[in-house]
């Protein structure tokens, strides 16, 4: 019983196969998935998809929690959730949309994520990236400095809203122009 304390103890929701490895010092990978199988089994854990576990049902994951485990690299949130939530564009996003080094397309039950792929030189500038709660979030204006240099022509409901002095700051610190 001591790995499901353990398991409860830390303040995370999502687990890795190699988290829970780690977690309980555990290198036989049979042993491994057999305490997976059987906690999987008793409810304790919950399995998304192939070696990606939740202690808690996926309706209580935060979206931005799930998508940062989805894909298992280093991600911030950008373009047009950002963008939606400061009010720059008027429709919802289908996606909650991320940058990454990879292009990807996710759907895990009914949550869609969208990661676009930005080169590295531009990806680990922390300029206009803030961290909460353990997730990497684009400001406003480096969510509309991503979303240019993804698509130019890319349109604003409310342009006014926009500080692009400070966009034009964050691309040419980040290296887009």
């Amino acid at each position: 019983m001591y790995r499901i304390n353990k398991l409860l103890k830390l303040d995370r929701q999502i687990y890795h196969t190699s988290d829970l490895a780690l977690l309980w010092h555990c290198a036989n990978k049979n042993t491994l998935y057999t305490a997976i199988k059987r906690y999987v089994q008793k409810g304790i854990l919950i399995p998304i998809f192939k070696g990606l576990y939740a202690t808690v049902p996926l309706s209580q994951v935060h979206p931005y929690d799930l998508g940062r485990a989805v894909i298992h690299r280093y991600t911030y949130v950008s373009t047009e959730s950002v963008l939606f939530e400061h009010g720059f564009i008027s429709q919802s996003p289908y996606a909650h949309t991320f940058v990454s080094d990879v292009s990807r397309k996710i759907t895990i039950g009914t949550v869609s994520f969208l990661f676009r792929k930005l080169g590295n030189e531009h990806l680990h500038n922390p300029t206009g990236v803030e961290c909460r709660d353990g997730i990497y979030i684009a400001s406003p204006e480096r969510a509309v400095a991503d979303m240019i240099y993804f698509d130019q022509v890319y349109h604003f409901d409310f342009r006014t809203r926009i500080d692009w002095k400070k966009v034009k700051t964050i691309q040419k610190e980040v290296g887009y122009l």
